[in-house]
């Protein structure tokens, strides 16, 4: 498998690595956080759909228009403005998953020279079209990590709620 193709199917993957690590998930966990300023895995969630709503606008306009200006969005503002700590995280994975499957399709497909197409972010300059892939699957396993990181945190905070209560008898 080629550099390209291997990179395709980890952005394909993407949604699935979440959906594994969120299997269980439900009730207070969703809406603990780690520390201040870290997010819940509902937040996540949440950020996950979002990203995959501006990436699919993204790569469409790489590949569709002459270096087009890629507007830069503000993560938390849209975590704020558009109520994450209410959204469901079932809702927000399945548009994750739609998203990135309806991606996946488009892009598979593309002649070779597609991939050198330019878009010009508004902060970072210009990223190519394969960048842009890069930057997307890297995104998604990234967040998978800190699902991760956050379950696991919450699991031992419970833990040691249960240990400070000592026995039941």
């Amino acid at each position: 498998m080629n550099e390209k193709a291997e990179l395709l199917e980890r952005f394909r993957r993407g949604p699935e690595l979440v959906a594994s690590l969120t299997t269980g998930a439900a009730g207070a966990e969703l809406d603990w956080s780690p520390g201040e300023g870290k997010w819940t895995v509902r937040q996540i969630m949440c950020h996950l759909s979002d990203s995959e709503v501006v990436g699919t606008m993204r790569l469409r306009q790489i590949i569709s228009e002459e270096k087009p200006l890629i507007q830069w969005y503000d993560e938390k503002l849209w975590a704020e403005k558009t109520d994450y700590h209410r959204r469901k995280p079932s809702v927000a994975l399945e548009t994750f998953r739609r998203l990135r499957a309806e991606n996946y399709d488009l892009l598979k497909e593309l002649p070779d020279d597609a991939w050198s197409r330019i878009g010009v972010h508004s902060k970072t300059g210009e990223k190519t079209l394969y960048d842009f892939l890069r930057i997307l699957a890297e995104h998604a396993e990234g967040h998978a990590k800190q699902l991760r990181d956050v379950r696991i945190a919450y699991k031992a905070f419970r833990q040691q709620q249960l240990e400070a209560k000592g026995p039941n008898l």
